[in-house]
């Protein structure tokens, strides 16, 4: 078995000895762009380049690092019949339930003011809040997006989930498909966005979706920067109707240092670490998938291309 690492990071070996020490069975090899082929049976890559479809035609299978796999799917060559698996999890979605739980309580518990009066020296207890007044809607409901909103749920906010296809879950109201989004919207005052990226979601982050929140909405973004219509947040904060918002995730990164979006306090900017790849996990996940793989066994987390996701 030969297995392929692609990902352009500066020092391979942080992940290539782990994988022969997970899959002493196999030959690890590195990703060479003026190599010869290897004829490798599986790679594990992250944005990797047209060039490796073309040299490498053997490959059983291609394991992304990553969750997201618009990266992968955006390289023009891709094999249609050739398997894609994405990161299942992996240590990232306990991670983003903790990011956005802290942003939630940000804002529903009014912590930048306590630390304004911490300034000041003011010693001043305000009113406790109400969780009905403070229902959350989470868009996708992938693991990720499961884990925030049962998370959130287990600390008795309403939370609503949105996906494209049914989902049931504990706590949780669920709503399905375009025609039951503006239901959800009307119900939302918290916004969280963990849904992948495709030609349908691209660009849904809009002021049409923005007006239909509740007001003084809140919105989290920890999908994907090309979510979000920037110019159109802008204009619903400054039409009141969104009161603040948490960015992990930006059409360009790094923010570029003249973006308006650093010079907006009602925005809270955090450089893409609402969840890390954990590279112990990941490569437990995937070298695991692969031995199974190569042994005919089934696995998890093939992606649909048809659907992006």
């Amino acid at each position: 078995m030969k297995v392929l690492f692609v990902a352009g990071d500066p020092k391979p070996e942080r992940w290539t000895v782990p994988i022969k020490e997970l899959l002493p069975e196999a030959e690890v090899h590195v990703w060479d762009a003026n190599g010869p082929a290897v004829d490798a049976d599986y790679a594990i890559v992250w944005q990797p380049p047209a060039e490796l479809f073309e040299r490498e035609t053997r490959l059983k299978a291609v394991f992304n690092l990553g969750a997201g796999i618009d990266g992968l799917l955006a390289v023009p060559n891709l094999p249609p019949h050739l398997p894609m698996v994405r990161l299942e999890d992996a240590g990232m979605s306990v991670q983003m339930a903790e990011y956005v739980l802290h942003q939630l309580v940000e804002a529903s518990r009014g912590m930048e003011t306590y630390r304004e009066q911490q300034q000041q020296g003011v010693w001043k207890i305000h009113r406790p809040i109400k969780r009905s007044e403070w229902p959350v809607g989470v868009m996708g409901l992938g693991h990720i997006g499961k884990r925030v909103a049962r998370t959130l749920a287990d600390l008795d906010y309403r939370v609503h989930g949105w996906a494209r296809s049914e989902h049931t879950l504990d706590k949780v109201t669920t709503y399905a498909g375009a025609d039951k989004l503006p239901d959800f919207l009307g119900s939302t005052r918290v916004l969280v966005n963990t849904l992948p990226l495709t030609e349908e979601t691209r660009d849904i982050l809009n002021h049409q979706l923005f007006s239909q929140l509740m007001p003084g909405a809140v919105v989290i973004n920890v999908g994907r920067g090309e979510h979000l219509v920037e110019d159109d947040l802008l204009k619903a904060i400054d039409d009141g109707h969104v009161a603040r918002a948490s960015l992990d995730v930006f059409r360009q990164e790094p923010l570029p240092a003249e973006h308006p979006f650093w010079q907006r306090p009602e925005i809270t900017i955090t450089p893409h670490i609402s969840a890390r790849t954990l590279r112990d996990a990941t490569l437990e996940q995937i070298t695991g998938k692969i031995r199974a793989h190569h042994n005919g066994q089934p696995i998890t987390g093939i992606v649909d291309t048809s659907r992006g996701y």
